[in-house]
């Protein structure tokens, strides 16, 4: 297999990148999930490297997991608890041979993602 995973963080509400934010990757088996890696953003935010290289990539369904609520609660932000967005889940299907990326646009209230080059 040829394909592989990547990721890239970006903070919208501060227009920079999300620094020092936990990434987990999980594969989907019907009910099940397995851990396959955690990851951290670089200062780039995205991460050193592929979260799923082309030597264990296989097709399937996936689960990203960014611990967001750790990376919004800077200290003296105010931030209430419990936070309106701590976990986000993205779970997305890989079926081709090919570059699977999967990039996250964050804010506090708010998040959105799509398949990316």
């Amino acid at each position: 297999m040829s394909g592989y995973l990547t990721t890239h963080v970006l903070d919208t509400a501060n227009g920079c990148p999300a620094e020092g934010l936990t990434i987990d990757l999980y594969r989907i088996k019907g009910e099940s999930r397995q851990h396959i890696r955690t990851v951290v953003t670089n200062s780039d935010g995205r991460t050193d490297e592929h979260i799923l290289p082309a030597a264990e990539f296989a097709h399937g369904e996936y689960e990203l997991v960014f611990h967001a609520g750790d990376y919004l609660a800077i200290p003296g932000s105010g931030t209430a608890e419990p936070m309106f967005l701590s976990t986000i889940p993205i779970r997305f299907g890989m079926s081709e041979d090919s570059h699977y990326h999967v990039p996250l646009l964050l804010s506090p209230f708010g998040y959105s993602t799509y398949r990316g080059s």
